[in-house]
């Protein structure tokens, strides 16, 4: 476990400015909440998390969420402005710290906390890792872009995956990274593209869709899969933690969907897990659930 503690003159700085960005922020987050379109997923999450609940207690907990998600962009903010601003605990890192060089290792990563906050994070916890990050493109957002921006300057590679489609060779970069001894960090909850191939899983007590390619990468390079939940835990403060490995064995083509789709599930299950003790950092605005 690794505490960074805040310099004593930074409330100083920069509460007055983040107190007027915390209520720009909010009112925004309150214009959205406010649209239909925007929250009609989120309160329908909300219904099948909790169906023995009102309708009314649905859509609190998807105004909370909104709120919440606003804190994304307010911590980011601190970490690059006075990164002794955030608080953090880390657990189970040991396994990136015993990286087989020959086949490196899988980080999946889920809509669930926040994860670019960790991956700054790691970089104070003194683990010799190359860091691949896949992360979507989303044209038009500028958040998104200065947000992938801040991380390539902190020499983290990133490959962006458009959601009409991307390159073959990007899937070939990650597999040589890995058999490198390298760490690629992939989405383990959402399809970013149309087609893209994925893997039903029960989550919730309902369908949902999530990625094959993890699990396609674990079995080409022997690399283990572990799960990483990012969580706030309170006013500039983070918990991080790496769950155990789920590993896959290269099996014959007959044994391969299934070893893949019992993986899949084990990931869903601890993200079930997690969810249902942080509610409302789930921040996945799209239907995930069929």
């Amino acid at each position: 476990m690794i505490t960074r503690q805040p310099h004593p003159l930074f409330r100083f700085c920069y509460y007055p400015v983040s107190w007027l960005m915390q209520v720009i922020a909010r009112s925004i987050a309150v214009g959205f909440f406010c649209l239909p379109a925007k929250r009609r997923e989120s309160v329908r999450f909300y219904r099948i998390l909790f169906p023995g609940k009102s309708a009314l207690y649905h859509r609190l907990c998807a105004f909370y969420q909104f709120q919440n998600f606003t804190t994304i962009h307010l911590d980011r903010m601190a970490l690059k402005i006075l990164p002794e601003r955030i608080l953090y605990r880390s657990e189970g890192l040991d396994s990136l710290r015993n990286i087989n060089k020959q086949t490196g290792a899988i980080i999946l990563q889920s809509h669930l906390g926040n994860w670019d906050i960790a991956a700054h994070l790691l970089q104070d916890q003194g683990l010799d890792i190359r860091l691949l990050l896949y992360m979507g493109i989303k044209e038009k957002e500028k958040v998104e872009h200065h947000q992938k921006e801040q991380l390539r300057g902190s020499g983290i590679r990133i490959i962006g995956v458009s959601q009409d489609g991307g390159s073959p060779f990007d899937g070939v970069d990650g597999i040589n990274h890995l058999r490198s001894g390298g760490v690629v960090s992939m989405t383990g909850d959402m399809l970013w593209q149309e087609g893209q191939r994925g893997v039903e899983v029960d989550f919730l007590g309902h369908r949902a869709k999530i990625p094959t390619a993890p699990y396609i990468f674990a079995l080409l390079t022997g690399a283990p899969l572990l799960p990483f939940f990012t969580l706030r835990t309170g006013r500039n403060q983070y918990s991080f933690t790496l769950e155990q490995p789920i590993l896959l064995k290269e099996t014959s083509r007959k044994e391969r969907e299934k070893n893949i789709r019992q993986a899949a599930q084990q990931y869903a299950d601890l993200l079930a897990q997690t969810l249902r003790r942080y509610p409302f950092q789930w921040y996945h605005f799209d239907r995930f659930l069929a």
